[in-house]
């Protein structure tokens, strides 16, 4: 005669407040999760649809981002933003273009200054830019520009930067009340590998989370190269 197999009985389920209580906790971690990661991903695709923007509308001032520069000499990265503000005011979009941008602690030039004598030297009319000499950050210039530009009557900018930096530099000058829209450089570092241009993306998509959370700035250090 066969034994019949009696099958081990099930663990009792936890009951009560308690069980309730760890449920909604695992539903809230699990949802706390998915929507954090949305938010990263949306904001990622945010920022690589407008560095695909290249707006040619016109403006009263073409408004040139700082980057590093050397002893007056402006790195790779700065002087491709550079060289597509030239190419901007060459067509016309603009009749003035604004360089921005601070000096490090032991620097003899600014980047301002520095972007304004290599634009000067490729044959910008000294008249026809204006350097703010200020800002140590992204956030710090855009308002420096703006205080510039008010000053001047200007309220219309194309801003240059590179292309993943476009979807910041925009938001943080139209939170200023500045009519601003974007064409970014096309060469340099940032955009050679595809390395760098990930790279871009990441830095921005945080810089950009980070501002909307707390207004305020954070440049994180650029490693694509200089």
């Amino acid at each position: 005669m066969r034994t019949r197999a009696v099958p081990a009985p099930e663990p009792a389920r936890p009951q009560g407040f308690g069980a309730g209580l760890l449920r909604w906790t695992r539903r809230l971690v699990v949802g706390s999760v998915v929507m954090g990661a949305v938010l990263v991903g949306g904001t990622a695709f945010r920022v690589w649809q407008v560095a695909r923007i290249d707006d040619y509308t016109k403006a009263d001032a073409i408004v040139v981002l700082g980057a590093a520069q050397y002893s007056g000499t402006p790195s790779s990265v700065f002087e491709a933003r550079l060289d597509q503000a030239y190419k901007l005011f060459r067509a016309g979009v603009a009749p003035r273009v604004i360089t921005v941008g601070g000096k490090q602690e032991g620097d003899l030039f600014t980047e301002a200054a520095s972007g304004k004598n290599y634009l000067q030297a490729r044959g910008v009319p000294a008249d026809k830019i204006l350097a703010v000499e200020t800002g140590s950050d992204t956030l710090r210039s855009i308002e420096a520009v703006v205080t510039a530009m008010r000053a001047r009557d200007m309220s219309s900018a194309v801003l240059v930067s590179d292309p993943w930096h476009s979807l910041r530099t925009r938001t943080m000058a139209r939170d200023e009340g500045l009519a601003a829209w974007t064409a970014p450089t096309r060469t340099g570092p940032a955009v050679y590998t595809r390395e760098s241009q990930a790279h871009g993306i990441a830095r921005e998509t945080g810089a950009l989370l980070w501002y909307q959370l707390t207004h305020f700035s954070a440049d994180f250090t650029y490693t694509a190269g200089q």
